[in-house]
């Protein structure tokens, strides 16, 4: 009994001492502390399962991103993000062993190796006219064959090899005034289809080893048509009339083409919804939406429309599948509350259900917007399937079984705007039931920890200590620490919906799609466009939860009505959410919060109106108070004018609104737009802390620096000069940098760069401004510092003057004293592309300055404010070293680490 005690007590006291501890070596600082990659809206999904090899699935995506996934547990194998003008159009494998993809409006293909995703060849397709895309490659050739690529693009058609992406033919069709809607191949012939206006219908029919012009024929449909021409089989096509009331249906069998029209009304009785064809590609049958009815009808060998099914509130439909030869699948969902059914059904078949199953998920990922599925043999020899689902919120699923296999939240990779929130206050004491849990958690970590030690873990235990580890790590708490490093990164995405993010290990914490921004008849194209801070509790931090505010339209133009949502920042609960009467064109966070803490914002609509909120009455006051301290500025870059603003008094409309203005414009300042035209601005942040005023310099003198929260940053560009760079000469471009009062509309600081482009970044901080830029005639990039000072201050360097208190620093400042002011500048090379450009906050602003670089290689850069000090001289002084200046050199380091 006695040595099973001392054994218990050496167990007990080796797990005590076992603490997870967790220190950062000197090579690891710098190092991210997470990393996370998405791809997008997927838009293309093709599925590569043969029996040997890793099962992958293949996408493209709204993102321009081109991947492939691990089909068991949806992670990324490889992944290439494509430029922001690189649209891809189409995708498809070749040889079995290569992903080919169509951009850049079919003026590029390109082939990757479907293992690692290295590029194999690239095809430039040059022509003369804007046209539909079209990839197509024949699916009746050997693989060891060289396989034929089709493209449609810019007016012409392509015949491109396979293998090396050699371009073996081209047909221009750029003089023929044809929209090409389709390509077809029969054995030694390919057939391109498609109309001249909306009712001429042509058949061009080449040879598929020459692309020598063989035949075309024309016909005139007896009406015009509306949307897409969909391929029903290889020589049957199907579209609408333009009143969407007939389906048309033709045939071009060796070239000849025939048509037969049918009344919808045939199919389907007392329907009074607007049919669409939807882009499903089913053998012998198409889909047709009408009202809240999906109908799939089989097109006969005589050209005859046979309704087969009608099924109601399906929300996608898959593209056909081939299981075995001659038998074909398609799926759909239904939605049912919080549930979706599935269906697997055989084409041939009405009444044969492959597969019915009912999933659950989340509601905060909307509705399913596309489906693709694929199938594979059980071990009773059956056949089982499995869907690939994009939902509304961007998310992808996974579905097997009846279960998710696996999700991926790709509306991550498109983040339209970001904020923080702080984390709340660990509260003392903690309850009973908490240091139970506490006390059980700890033994079973404890016995996990040791299980790791003696090397007898599971694959189970090591993904738990793993688990348990990040779990007990201090960064990943979900209370603030003492340095205010842990926070919630609150960000909304292009899906509308807004997740929150812990700073610490990057977890999702919450997320909510939007139900005021969801797609409906009264908001058909809601756009979210900003997130804001909108009460941040400090009395009251223990009580009360930080809330924001998100800022949306329901439509792309400025036109459209404005929807506002307010969120809890710790639950991710919706508290309000309104829909506003008149549109926004800008919003103004003010610097004033009422008794609640919430902040006061105006509402700028298209109307030359301004909004308050929150409406309440004690905000009116307060805006009523500081009514005359009230002032913004507008950017028009098409026009080039910049104007200022303040508040002039309550609307005059027919019903009275106390928290609507009128304005007035104070100034404006209209650029030469024969010479100059906007690229950017910058202004500085209005939470910046600014530690001190007073700079002194290495002869002990004072220069006092102009520190306004009113300042604006300019950058125009020569007209000539607004494209890539490249488009223009030397002689043709340059540069025009403003410093600008945004309340009174003076120019503090003009100066012009000659022979430099943008693209323009910049960053503004302090009595300083720090931008990007182009040199055309140096072929290099070049980066540039402006420092402004207060010269009106310049005569309070006296020490008698403070003692005597003739000084002025405690003079107010205003932007309507018109102080003198000076500035200082330099340039220097800078050998990377920049994406993006900001600087370092802290909250007392003692702390020196580190500009934080993002390049083009998506790197971050922290690069000293000091490399950036106007003053560096080639040979400083012993005072300027001892001070920390740097000597000058042409260019700025790059520190690799």
């Amino acid at each position: 009994m006695a040595m099973a005690i001392r054994v218990f007590l050496l167990l007990f006291l080796f797990l005590s001492s076992t603490n997870i501890g967790y220190s950062l070596f000197e090579d690891q600082v710098g190092l991210m502390d997470w990393h996370q990659q998405y791809i997008g809206k997927v838009k293309h999904a093709l599925f590569h399962t043969q029996k040997t090899g890793r099962k992958r699935v293949l996408v493209s995506t709204e993102e321009n991103v081109v991947a492939s996934l691990d089909l068991r547990h949806g992670e990324i194998f490889w992944r290439h993000v494509l430029g922001t003008d690189d649209v891809v159009d189409g995708l498809d494998i070749a040889l079995g062993k290569y992903v080919i993809t169509l951009s850049s409006d079919g003026s590029l293909l390109r082939a990757w190796n479907l293992p690692d995703g290295q590029m194999v060849w690239e095809t430039p397709l040059q022509g003369s006219k804007q046209s539909k895309s079209i990839l197509y490659i024949p699916k009746n050739l050997k693989a060891d064959k060289d396989d034929l690529i089709l493209v449609f693009g810019k007016g012409c058609l392509y015949a491109v090899s396979g293998i090396d992406g050699e371009v073996l033919w081209r047909k221009d069709f750029a003089g023929e005034s044809i929209e090409v809607s389709r390509i077809i191949q029969s054995t030694d012939k390919i057939y391109v289809a498609g109309f001249v206006g909306s009712s001429k219908f042509y058949v061009y029919g080449l040879n598929a080893d020459t692309g020598e012009l063989l035949k075309n024929d024309h016909t005139i449909l007896p009406c015009d048509t509306f949307g897409e021409l969909l391929s029903v089989s290889g020589d049957k096509f199907v579209v609408l009339d333009k009143m969407r009331s007939k389906i048309l249906t033709i045939n071009i069998k060796n070239g000849e083409i025939s048509y037969k029209q049918k009344p919808i009304s045939d199919l389907i009785k007392d329907s009074s919804g607007q049919a669409v064809i939807l882009p499903s590609r089913l053998p012998e049958l198409f889909a047709l939406r009408i009202d809240s009815h999906l109908l799939t009808v089989k097109v006969t060998n005589e050209d005859d429309l046979v309704l087969v099914d009608k099924i109601n509130n399906a929300a996608a439909v898959s593209d056909a599948l081939s299981i075995s030869e001659g038998q074909h699948a398609f799926a759909f969902i239904q939605h049912e509350g919080s549930n979706i059914r599935l269906f697997v059904k055989d084409i041939n078949d009405r009444n044969g259900e492959l597969l019915k199953e009912s999933i659950i998920i989340d509601h905060q990922r909307g509705n399913i917007e596309k489906i693709f599925i694929n199938n594979y043999v059980r071990t009773d020899r059956s056949y089982g399937f499995r869907a690939l689902m994009v939902m509304e919120d961007h998310s992808l699923l996974l579905v097997q079984q009846g279960e998710i296999v696996w999700s991926r939240e790709d509306g991550l990779a498109s983040v339209v705007d970001v904020t923080t929130s702080e984390l709340p206050v660990e509260k003392e004491g903690v309850s009973v039931t908490k240091v139970e849990q506490n006390l059980f958690e700890w033994l079973k970590g404890h016995v996990l920890k040791l299980k790791g030690t003696l090397m007898i873990a599971s694959p189970e235990d090591v993904v738990a200590i793993q688990a348990l580890r990040l779990r007990s790590s201090e960064k990943s708490k979900m209370t603030r620490d003492h340095n205010g490093f842990r926070k919630l990164l609150i960000v909304l995405t292009r899906a509308r919906k807004v997740f929150a993010l812990h700073t610490g290990d990057g977890r999702i914490v919450w997320s909510i799609l939007l139900h005021t921004l969801r797609k409906t008849e009264v908001c058909e194209h809601p756009v979210g466009l900003n997130i804001y801070q909108w009460q941040v509790p400090h009395h009251h931090a223990l009580d009360e939860n930080p809330s924001i505010l998100v800022v949306g339209r329901c439509g792309p133009g400025l036109a459209a009505p404005a929807v506002l949502s307010f969120i809890d920042a710790y639950t991710g609960k919706e508290l309000n959410s309104l829909r506003l009467a008149h549109t926004i064109a800008q919003v103004i966070p003010l610097p004033y919060t009422d008794s609640t803490e919430q902040r006061l914002h105006l509402i700028i609509d298209i109307d030359q109106h301004a909004y308050l909120y929150p409406r309440t009455p004690e905000a009116i006051d307060i805006l009523q108070h500081e009514f005359s301290n009230v002032y913004w500025y507008s950017v028009e870059a098409d026009n080039g004018v910049v104007r200022g603003h303040a508040l002039k008094s309550n609307c005059i409309h027919k019903i009275v609104d106390e928290y609507c203005f009128d304005f007035r414009d104070l100034w404006s300042i209209v650029f030469p737009s024969e010479s100059e035209k906007i690229i950017a601005t910058v202004t500085r942040k209005s939470k910046e802390v600014v530690h001190t005023q007073a700079k002194v310099m290495t002869d002990y003198d004072v220069m006092y620096k102009y520190v306004s929260n009113n300042i604006l940053f300019v950058a125009n560009a020569a007209p000539k000069a607004m494209g890539e760079i490249g488009t223009a000469t030397p002689e043709e471009a340059w540069l025009v940098i403003y410093i600008i009062d945004t309340v009174t509309g003076r120019i503090l600081h003009r100066m012009t760069h000659h022979g430099c482009q943008g693209p323009v970044r910049a960053v503004f901080s302090e009595n300083w401004v720090v931008y990007h830029y182009f040199n055309l005639r140096a072929h290099r990039y070049e980066m540039s510092v402006i420092e402004v000072y207060d010269q009106s201050r310049a005569d309070n360097k006296d020490i008698w003057k403070f003692v005597l208190g003739k000084h002025n620093l405690t003079s107010p400042m205003s932007s309507y004293y018109r102080p003198e002011v000076t500035t200082k500048s330099q340039s220097y090379f800078f050998t990377h592309s920049v994406k993006a450009i900001d600087v370092t906050l802290t909250s007392k602003g003692i702390t020196s300055k580190q500009l934080l670089i993002g390049t083009i290689g998506d790197q971050v850069l922290a690069l000293d404010k000091r490399f950036l000090d106007p003053r560096r001289t080639l040979n400083p002084s012993q005072a300027e070293k001892e001070e920390g200046i740097i000597p000058l050199t042409d260019s700025l380091p790059i520190v690799s680490q």
